[in-house]
């Protein structure tokens, strides 16, 4: 019984564990679906020196600007320290939720020494959220 656990079981629970961490998504990769955001850059993981580019990238969207209303568009919004946000929610205007509401696709982003977990959020032109789907979220480190 013990080496019937040991050579099927154990080797079943290895692959199940392998594969979860390789269907993990990638922030710096399209996503495999028919839409999504990643970053371009910064890479996950990396430190950098501020001020530093953040680079957006988007598939199965349009980049619009905020004020039009079109589906199937919307903008970019870089939250910090932050967890994405549920669709429909609007985007709040302060300090960590960065609104690139002029359509852009990359911006310099200034940060004290640390680390930090970015999440880009694609939101329609009214700034609501498309919600978790349409988020990435990395972590850099300033140096």
């Amino acid at each position: 019984m013990r080496h019937l656990l040991r050579s099927t079981l154990l080797p079943l629970l290895c692959a199940g564990l392998l594969g979860a961490c390789a269907s993990a998504p990638n922030p710096n990769m399209a996503p495999a679906g028919s839409k999504g955001v990643y970053f371009v850059a910064p890479a996950n993981g990396a430190t950098v020196t501020s001020p530093f580019m953040v680079k957006f990238g988007l598939k199965g969207m349009e980049v619009r600007p905020a004020g039009e209303q079109v589906a199937g568009t919307g903008h970019h919004h870089l939250l910090i320290n932050r967890e994405s946000m549920a669709p429909g929610q609007i985007i709040p205007v302060d300090d960590v939720h960065i609104h690139y509401g002029k359509g852009q696709t990359e911006a310099e982003l200034k940060l004290a020494p640390g680390t930090y977990r970015l999440t880009m959020q694609f939101a329609d032109g009214f700034h609501l959220s498309y919600g978790k789907e349409m988020s990435a979220t990395l972590t850099v480190t300033v140096k």
